[in-house]
């Protein structure tokens, strides 16, 4: 009876079948009754999925501190904002979920495991897999990303036998790595966190997990089973190797994202251009005013100065005592972008323009105030107001025609290993900051970017991290920034302020006028992933 109960308990059961692996981030926390389309999926059907694509096991492979659950959580916010319907499911929350406190055996994860070992694990893994199949099967899941360590030829085959047997395809992802300096940034960054390694050196600490890991690879074989559909990525996206991937669009499209991903830590900077002489006119492409040329020298003076003090921060907290990584430097073809970017191209960092990064256009609404749109366009307002991502008025652009048309910069993110600074019009900052942080389309209109701040997106293993960095100096009549995209109006909340996303909060407000030290953006996802960080599934 106890196994027949099994399929129904990991579908239903909130402590094994859970809409989110984490609880708590916008990745794994997809609401059912968001009733709206992603970010930029161009059409949507009655299941959900994607014509012609099929249901996908994506089966990752590889040792722990190989970037797997990065990759994992990367692929599914690329294919959310898609339109896919994805879901990751991490083999290390079963094993939370199925042992109290999840302290298991001592030897659990070791290749020659007691028998009670071994047959704990195969009950965590069955219940896994079969959350994967429920999911798939009665909830119109398309994409299942299956986060484990899966080390063996065999046990490989015999799971992609199992998905075939339930009409799923199966494309394994290996991470594999075997340069020391990335391993030793991963363990350091990712696994110091972790309650086995408190108030150790960090160094130390990533020393130690190495050492564990070590007792793993005797058994671990790398990917080279002929019948299998497999990417192996090599020493963070350096190369890539193929194997028999061919069988649909949806493929080809994860396959061509996971070419533009890599592992390693970089930092993302968002900012706004400064004000420009005719700030409201979208046609003229006006220059930057003076105001708008002091504020980039300022806006440059904080950022510098921030990245330097974050360097000496990390070294006073065991960091490695290297110098800073490149600064990229990205903006529109927008003459006021190109010049907000001008004190840091005379230093000397490398400025690329991005025509996909002008403006939303906002067509037979430029330079008409929100009372005089109102007037001469009811209809159009009423349509805007229920939903502002994806209405359009008369020959301008939406906020899903700016997400489209922003994909190739997306994938082009991805791709870049330098720190990467972009400088562009809010509305451009919403919609590659939702990208990042996995904002609804329902909060890209609202999300709000006041001239006196930097955005700073730092990647971590289950949610991107956010930081304000305060620009001080600055005259408060520049800081607001442009009223709401030329004019058009977007209903907007008392108070509205980066970022309504699940998990993070707003910091109390403080005076423009004083200056203030750096400002996380709250964020607790975090503190309440502690007890994963050092995960070995």
């Amino acid at each position: 009876m106890d196994t027949l109960l099994t399929a129904e308990i990991a579908a239903n059961a909130p402590r094994y079948r859970r809409r989110s692996s984490t609880f708590i981030d916008g990745i794994h926390d997809v609401t059912e009754d968001q009733g709206n389309m992603a970010p930029a999926q161009l059409y949507s059907t009655m299941s959900g999925r994607l014509f012609h694509s099929g249901r996908i096991a994506i089966v990752m492979v590889g040792l722990p501190a190989r970037g797997k659950t990065h990759i994992c959580v990367s692929m599914a916010r690329y294919l959310s904002w898609l339109g896919v319907k994805t879901r990751i499911f991490h083999l290390g929350d079963y094993r939370r979920a199925t042992v109290e406190g999840g302290h298991v055996p001592e030897d659990y994860f070791y290749p020659n495991a007691s028998p009670a070992s071994v047959m704990l694990r195969q009950k965590i893994l069955k219940k896994c897999r079969e959350d994967i199949y429920a999911w798939l099967n009665h909830e119109n899941g398309q994409v299942a990303i299956y986060d484990a360590v899966n080390p063996t030829a065999s046990g490989r085959i015999a799971l992609a036998k199992e998905f075939a047997k339930h009409d799923v395809q199966t494309l394994f992802i290996e991470s594999y790595v075997d340069d020391q300096e990335i391993l030793k940034e991963n363990a350091r960054n990712v696994k110091i966190h972790s309650p086995d390694f408190h108030g150790m050196d960090p160094d130390e600490a990533a020393k130690h997990y190495l050492k564990r890991i070590e007792k793993k690879i005797p058994v671990f074989e790398t990917m080279e089973e002929e019948e299998l559909n497999y990417v192996k990525m090599i020493n963070a996206g350096r190369a890539f190797y193929y194997n028999n991937v061919s069988f649909n669009y949806l493929t080809h499209r994860i396959v061509f994202y996971l070419t533009n991903l890599h592992i390693k830590s970089r930092t993302t900077f968002f900012v706004r251009a400064g004000v420009a002489e005719d700030e409201e006119s979208y046609k003229a492409d006006a220059p930057l005013s003076l105001e708008g040329k002091a504020y980039a020298k300022k806006m440059t003076e904080a950022l510098l100065k921030h990245r330097e003090l974050e360097r000496r921060l990390s070294i006073e907290q065991g960091g490695p005592d290297v110098p800073l990584r490149s600064l990229t430097v990205w903006t529109s073809t927008r003459l006021r972008t190109i010049q907000t970017a001008e004190p840091l191209k005379e230093l000397g960092y490398k400025v690329r323009q991005r025509s996909q990064m002008s403006q939303i256009n906002p067509g037979v609404c430029e330079k008409l105030s929100e009372r005089a749109i109102r007037a001469m366009y009811p209809e159009e307002v009423e349509k805007h107001e229920l939903d502002p991502y994806h209405h359009r008025y008369p020959r301008a652009e939406s906020y899903h025609d700016l997400a489209v048309r922003l994909e190739p910069i997306i994938l082009e993110l991805e791709r870049e290993q330098n720190d990467l600074l972009i400088i562009a019009h809010e509305s451009v900052l919403r919609v590659l900051y939702s990208y990042l942080m996995h904002c609804s389309t329902m909060d890209i209109p609202k999300l709000k970017f006041p001239r006196d701040e930097i955005i700073e997106i730092i990647p971590a293993a289950y949610q991107n991290e956010a930081k304000r960095i305060h620009i001080p100096g600055l005259d408060p009549k520049t800081i607001p920034g442009s009223p709401e995209d030329i004019r058009i109006p977007v209903p907007s909340e008392p108070g509205a302020n980066l970022p309504p996303i699940p998990g993070m909060s707003s910091p109390e407000p403080i005076e423009v006028v004083v200056t203030r030290p750096p400002e996380k953006i709250v964020n607790k996802a975090k503190e309440m992933v502690s007890d994963k960080v050092a995960d070995e599934d």
